[in-house]
């Protein structure tokens, strides 16, 4: 991919933008992928979830609402102060941690140190298929034995795969948002090493926007 940190920056600044002229953007009501894994990961008997990308906190948040202990990662600072303020004002601060954090940088938590993760279209930013390989080894190391991965990308068969600018490595550019489309061998490589547990096909928003919610176990 070229000028990956160019994109990077420009990705960076677009998001931290959108946050400040849009604070809850996304509304206050959980998405269905996090409301399906607050139930994987209640069954699994996890704790504690760690969410990556999580912008201004309405999944965060709900994960704390239902009784989880949260740490929520985002690289925009506005998109977490926007959610610290909402963890205040909903009660539930002592439940919720938050820090800025690149996912390019290795996860700033121990080794077996939470018990879920989950990452609502945040492996679907601009990275790289390099990245995404890091990103998932990073994320391995951080679960505890018996701990779930819970994430959904947009595919190839969506309707903005192919359009706009392109960044190679199937990253396009489009409405000032890059988006890495998914296909089917990308979600199987990323499993290589973990128990595949469900690929499930779903869409969102107007557009609507085609994704998969992939849920996946590393070996105990």
């Amino acid at each position: 991919m070229a000028d990956e940190q160019g994109l990077t920056e420009v990705q960076r600044r677009h998001w931290q933008d959108t946050y400040a002229a849009h604070p809850g953007m996304y509304g206050e009501d959980p998405s269905e992928p996090a409301v399906h894994a607050a139930t994987v990961f209640r069954a699994a008997g996890a704790r504690d979830v760690l969410e990556l990308g999580a912008g201004h906190g309405r999944d965060a948040l709900f994960f704390a609402r239902e009784g989880f202990t949260v740490r929520a990662t985002d690289f925009s600072p506005v998109g977490l102060e926007q959610l610290r303020d909402a963890a205040r004002s909903q009660g539930v601060e002592e439940r919720v941690a938050t820090a800025v954090h690149d996912v390019r940088e290795p996860l700033p938590l121990p080794d077996t140190s939470v018990d879920a993760v989950f990452a609502h279209m945040l492996l679907c930013m601009a990275l790289s298929t390099k990245e995404l390989h890091g990103l998932v080894g990073e994320i391995r190391r951080v679960l505890r034995p018996g701990g779930t991965f819970v994430y959904t990308v947009r595919h190839t068969g969506d309707a903005h795969y192919g359009a706009g600018t392109a960044h190679g490595d199937d990253i396009y550019e489009h409405g000032g948002f890059a988006v890495h489309f998914f296909g089917r061998e990308l979600v199987d490589a990323l499993a290589d090493g973990w128990t595949l547990d469900q690929v499930h096909a779903f869409e969102e928003g107007d557009l609507p926007r085609r994704l998969w919610r992939v849920t996946q176990t590393p070996p105990r």
